[in-house]
């Protein structure tokens, strides 16, 4: 009897202890900077969610860590000449530079389109700069290593102000990055590629 009560604790508190010690890991995939900033990659992407990710793309361009940009999920009717108005930039100036991507709306959906981006160009792209979210980095990269395993991914993680002012209230960030760990968890046991890439909800 008792090792049957043995036995069942350990099948009990053993996956608990694999989702604590995953969401300490997934924590600190969250709070990480920006990996090698200064260096040189052969394109950026941005996975849209949010304003402060397409300005940094844009910003990451200027400074010349890469010849090329796509901004993966933006909305259907946007074109480079609004986007550029927005952010306050010339149009001419991101003229055959940058890419918008318009298929998207997850992120799975994401990594298929930017795979397929990164199949079409003139020149073989070996490396990426990954621009989204912190919360989100740990999926988006996921699901692009699934799509481009050959592809050297360096993440640049966005903190959203809401959440590095501390704007938003503990217990909504706690709901946001308690979600975002369950979405990371299905997308680890390939469950996203079950939800069609073109009618899920954004991420």
């Amino acid at each position: 009897m008792k090792w049957r009560l043995r036995r069942l604790a350990t099948a009990l508190l053993l996956p608990l202890a694999l989702a604590a010690i995953g969401g300490v890991w997934f924590l600190a995939q969250v709070a990480a900077e920006p990996e090698e900033p200064l260096r040189p990659t052969d394109a950026i992407v941005v996975l849209t969610g949010g304003a402060e990710r397409v300005e940094t793309g844009l910003s990451l361009l200027e400074e010349g860590a890469a010849p090329r940009l796509l901004i993966s999920g933006v909305a259907p009717r946007l074109g480079l000449a609004e986007l550029a108005r927005t952010h306050g930039r010339d149009a001419a100036a991101l003229e055959g530079r940058v890419t918008l991507g318009h298929v998207a709306t997850t992120t799975r959906g994401n990594a298929m389109e930017i795979a397929a981006w990164v199949r079409a160009q003139p020149r073989p792209v070996a490396s990426l700069r990954v621009v989204t979210a912190g919360y989100h980095m740990p999926r988006a990269t996921l699901e692009l290593r699934r799509a481009l395993p050959g592809v050297e991914l360096v993440p640049h993680p966005v903190g959203p102000s809401v959440l590095r002012d501390g704007v938003m209230p503990l217990p909504r960030v706690a709901r946001l990055l308690a979600g975002e760990y369950v979405k990371y968890g299905g997308a680890l046991l390939g469950l996203a590629a079950l939800v069609p890439a073109r009618e899920a909800g954004q991420r």
